[in-house]
């Protein structure tokens, strides 16, 4: 694909995610209308803004892409570019005055991303990525971290309230505490991800996620020179709710334990 159409779908993510981080801040400083989806997944006026600033400003530079947002908006149009939107990642975090949040887009060419932006709006963090180009935080290149000892990394994981999953990620979660130097669990998948591509974490693994929490991130992390897959080490799939990312030097120290838990056989 030529550079300048990239560069293009890179500078239109860039802007659209600084705008709807700003409305995010704005709207977290104030009150706040909260209502629930389900018993225990809420959604709250923020995403509902943040998401329809997004899809109206997609739309408006890119009619004929296809758009899936987490709150149901956009269009799934006949299309070879698919826009992957979360217009509130951490909608917990903000329910509850947590300012650990982000917006995420990332945009897919036949099921393959090939760009990635991540903005933490409370850091003024901005994670850019597109295919073949590198990872950046704030226009400096990204790089994975070199720990290769397991004992030593840090790790990250998550627990959806709407995950069904949460016994064996509770086993997971005792396993490698006690093998690991400790492990975070900040509430927003796409910043998890952004944080491994950082060298912040060494690991992150969750077992249900949709694709708009970690289209962008998944890219990142590849792009900052670390490893994607699915928890047995298979290939990374944007559609299936696995991911296992990390620095790559861990990775393999890992898979064995996915295994033991899951009942699954490493694939290598």
């Amino acid at each position: 694909m030529p550079t300048e159409i990239m560069l293009d779908y890179l500078t239109t993510a860039v802007d659209i995610a600084r705008a709807a981080g700003a409305l995010l801040v704005e709207l977290f400083r104030g009150p706040l209308e909260i209502s629930y989806k389900s018993p225990s997944n809420l959604v709250t006026e923020a995403d509902r803004r943040s998401e329809a600033l997004i899809i109206e400003r997609l739309q408006r530079h890119y009619p004929g892409h296809a758009i899936v947002g987490e709150e149901g908006g956009g269009q799934k149009a006949e299309s070879e570019y698919c826009w992957y939107v979360d217009p509130l990642d951490g909608t917990t975090n903000v329910a509850h005055g947590i300012p650990v949040f982000c917006v995420t887009l990332g945009l897919a060419q036949r099921g393959e991303v090939i760009v990635g932006v991540t903005y933490d709006p409370t850091r003024e963090e901005l994670y850019t990525t597109e295919r073949g180009g590198g990872a950046f935080l704030n226009g400096q290149r990204l790089g994975v971290s070199k720990n290769a000892t397991l004992a030593e990394s840090l790790l990250a994981t998550g627990f959806p309230p709407f995950d069904s999953n949460h016994d064996l990620n509770a086993q997971l979660f005792f396993r490698f505490t006690l093998m690991s130097h400790g492990i975070r669990r900040p509430g927003s998948a796409a910043l998890d991800l952004c944080h491994v591509a950082a060298g912040r974490f060494d690991g992150y693994w969750e077992l249900k996620l949709n694709p708009w929490d970690k289209a962008a991130g998944s890219l990142l992390v590849q792009e900052a020179g670390g490893r994607v897959t699915d928890l047995a080490g298979g290939p990374f799939k944007l559609q299936t709710g696995e991911v296992f990312a990390s620095n790559g030097l861990i990775h393999d120290q890992m898979i064995p334990i996915f295994s033991e838990v899951l009942g699954q056989k490493p694939r290598r």
